[in-house]
């Protein structure tokens, strides 16, 4: 049938969508014969020490700087890099800093004041492909470049010196504990999740738990005192 005189002008057909690079074409094809999930396509980054960072190129802006405007991935890697000499002068006092506690939140909530909250270290996380690490690695990788090592890793590295200084209950109860670190993430280290973990652990008894390791002061101690074999380098 003809178009009525006078009737409203078809809609134009919107154009497709762009695809994010190397997502069009070139998917490997898995054994049923569908096309696995495209790796994200990476770019370069040179920051002003000279050293290149790789990050994943994304198609939308997940950044926002401090004054409200959006940034890309870049700009923001390249501002928390101008601003963490602010908050440490080298690797060593950042590792320093990051393998305890009270010291490590109190880094995570002055970075948070200048913009650079857990969700977005979080994302940047995800950006440098480093998801199965720890924040620290966000940090030490824009900061000194250095390769991100993963949590299990860490973890692993942590036990060789568990296994020679604390006894076998500690020893028990500190695998539990980077089990959940490994599993989860670096929030499982706060001090305020100790009472929580020992409750997991011993079924509700804190007396147990006392009994196994311990004055609460002292477990305590062992508790914090550990997380410094998780950040010390790793002989390559």
């Amino acid at each position: 049938m003809g178009r009525r005189a006078g009737g409203p002008e078809p809609a134009e057909p919107k154009p497709p969508k762009p695809y994010p690079p190397d997502e069009t074409a070139g998917n490997p094809k898995m054994s049923d014969g569908s096309e696995s999930k495209p790796r994200p396509a990476k770019i370069k980054v040179k920051l002003a020490d000279g050293k290149a960072r790789t990050i994943q190129h994304m198609m939308c802006t997940t950044f926002w700087h401090p004054d409200g405007t959006p940034m890309s991935a870049q700009q923001f890697m390249e501002l928390l890099f101008g601003k963490l000499p602010d908050f440490f002068k080298n690797e060593a006092e950042l590792r320093a800093l990051w393998s305890a506690p009270d010291t490590r939140k109190r880094l995570l909530e002055g970075l948070a004041e200048k913009g650079f909250g857990k969700d977005q270290l979080t994302e940047m996380q995800k950006i440098i492909d480093a998801e199965k690490s720890d924040l620290f690695d966000v940090l030490a990788h824009v900061a000194y470049a250095l390769a991100p090592l993963t949590r299990e890793e860490r973890a692993q590295h942590a036990k060789v010196a568990i296994n020679h200084r604390f006894n076998s209950k500690q020893q028990t109860f500190l695998d539990f504990v980077l089990s959940h670190y490994v599993a989860v993430g670096v929030d499982e280290l706060d001090q305020d999740k100790l009472t929580p973990l020992l409750r997991l652990k011993y079924r509700d008894s804190i007396a147990d738990a006392v009994a196994d390791l311990g004055r609460p002061d002292e477990i305590g101690k062992v508790f914090s005192g550990f997380q410094k074999y998780l950040y010390e380098q790793v002989a390559a």
